[in-house]
């Protein structure tokens, strides 16, 4: 059966809401020299890539980009791996970026490990809240809230131009 996909945005669309939360970033730590941006693998680090870009052009914030892994289908089951050393998370203020929110479960998941370290501050950064939790997870910065179905799927998309659909 052929699924019909409805775009959700565009690529202007989606660089305007990361611009968007990139001003949103700065203002939030206007008083920090740097942060550190962590992006959920994958689509989450692709997302927090552009971020970083953003942010570095609208300040002068030195801002770190670190990866998260996760296993999304079995978080409980295995580790969650940070890029990079979590002695320089301390203090520091922390952005936590993941693509879609379904349920909280993996911002959940991903958040627990950040908390193993005594951090300045977490905030975290959706493109799109599909406002579903399961789990008390609380989102910062959102490039857009939809309210959707179980049966509906959110995709994103990075690459030439960037998308994300509904199905």
């Amino acid at each position: 059966m052929n699924k019909s996909r409805t775009l959700l945005l565009n690529h202007q669309q989606i660089t305007q809401r990361i611009n968007r939360i990139a001003w949103q970033i700065y203002e939030d730590n206007a008083d920090e020299t740097e942060i550190f941006i962590i992006g959920i693998w994958q689509n989450g680090f692709l997302l927090a890539q552009k971020i970083q870009q953003a942010v570095q052009k609208v300040c002068k914030l030195k801002v770190h980009l670190l990866e998260l892994r996760i296993d999304k289908q079995h978080q409980e089951e295995h580790e969650v791996t940070i890029s990079g050393t979590r002695e320089a998370l301390v203090g520091k203020s922390i952005i936590l970026v993941d693509d879609v929110l379904n349920s909280g479960k993996t911002l959940i998941y991903s958040m627990k490990a950040i908390l193993k370290t005594d951090t300045l501050k977490i905030r975290t950064v959706l493109l799109v809240d599909r406002d579903h939790r399961r789990y008390p997870i609380m989102t910062d910065f959102v490039g857009m809230t939809l309210s959707t179905t179980f049966q509906e799927h959110v995709s994103v998309e990075f690459g030439k131009e960037d998308a994300v659909y509904l199905s």
